[in-house]
């Protein structure tokens, strides 16, 4: 059974962005408590508009509106690192801590049914972006391009206040993402026969932790993100819509930094609500934001984290190696 009473909590950001010392260290801490015991947090009033919110999910379901041969023309490449473009129902699986590529294809026997559209910074010479043809969805490109610099700025601003919760200069976190190094993600999971999710043919995302820094979430009013029981292991809780809020979770390359003193929460995509005659889902919308570290920065436990009694976990690692690693595993 679920925890009694136990929800996702919601964190207003005002504070921080009025900019008084007092507020902003209080909003920090607030972080930083509820990444320790819960992992997930919506945050309100965190600056970034509804209405620039709402044209974000209006360019991904036009881009999604595309053919098949539309898309084609923008597809992920096969390096799962390099992590860009359109990938079709089935490319990706979304696995747990799972690196071999045997046991990621016997896992993809129950496919995600899901399809997204992946870019980065467009200075990222290495890992490129991969565009849809401008003649075929003109705009796209330059909204997805405002939509990254605003996400980023925000990001930076979720980075300083955690800095200030964990009891560091408030600017500690900058220079390691200085290149804004992040992804934005959309995606698309098309109406799915109950039957095959209650059954386990097909999922929409099997439940998992995400592999960064941190990540922002806009999710639409469809339904169907579940987050751990952080106080029950096992037992998933819904996540609903809030309106014009952001869902802000820790990712798992922050855990390890912080020698887990921040929690990296298991999460899913089920089944949403179903048409009572057909017995098929709605599509559901998504665009989640995952910010990480400067893919040449060596990152170690965080100092304070950890001592004699409690030991570091992990050895020093760049967030490429890691990164590349957790994302080659699911292509």
């Amino acid at each position: 059974m679920p925890s009694k009473d136990f929800s996702v909590p919601v964190i207003d950001f005002q504070e921080f962005i009025n900019g008084t010392e007092q507020g902003k260290l209080a909003v920090g801490k607030e972080m930083v408590r509820v990444m320790r015991e819960v992992g997930f947090m919506y945050i309100i009033n965190h600056g970034i508009s509804e209405l620039d919110q709402q044209r974000m999910f209006q360019w991904s379901k036009k881009f999604f509106e595309l053919s098949p041969e539309q898309k084609e023309k923008c597809p992920h490449p096969i390096e799962g690192a390099h992590h860009r473009g359109w990938s079709h129902i089935g490319k990706e699986k979304v696995v747990q801590m799972v690196f071999d590529k045997d046991e990621v294809n016997k896992l993809r026997k129950v496919p995600d049914v899901k399809e997204s559209f992946d870019l980065g910074n467009d200075n990222n010479e290495r890992f490129y972006n991969i565009w849809p043809d401008d003649d075929d969805i003109p705009g796209f490109k330059e909204y997805c391009k405002y939509y990254f610099k605003i996400s980023d700025a925000t990001g930076k601003l979720f980075l300083r206040a955690i800095a200030l919760g964990m009891d560091l200069d408030e600017e500690f976190f900058l220079p390691y993402h200085s290149e804004s190094d992040n992804q934005l993600r959309l995606l698309h999971y098309p109406p799915t026969d109950e039957n095959s999710l209650k059954t386990g043919e097909a999922e929409r995302i099997a439940a998992h932790t995400d592999f960064g820094t941190l990540t922002m979430l806009l999710q639409d009013e469809c339904g169907g993100l579940q987050v751990e029981d952080p106080f029950n292991k096992g037992v998933f809780l819904p996540a609903p819509y809030i309106k014009n809020s952001i869902v802000v979770n820790t990712g798992d390359f922050l855990m390890r930094w912080s020698n887990d003193q921040l929690i990296s929460t298991l999460h899913r995509v089920t089944n949403p609500p179903v048409d009572s005659e057909t017995g098929v889902s709605k599509a559901r919308y998504s665009i989640p934001f995952f910010i990480s570290a400067n893919k040449d920065k060596i990152v170690d436990a965080l100092d304070g984290t950890y001592s004699k009694e409690n030991p570091k976990k992990y050895a020093p690692i760049t967030a490429g190696e890691y990164l590349a690693a957790r994302l080659n595993a699911t292509y």
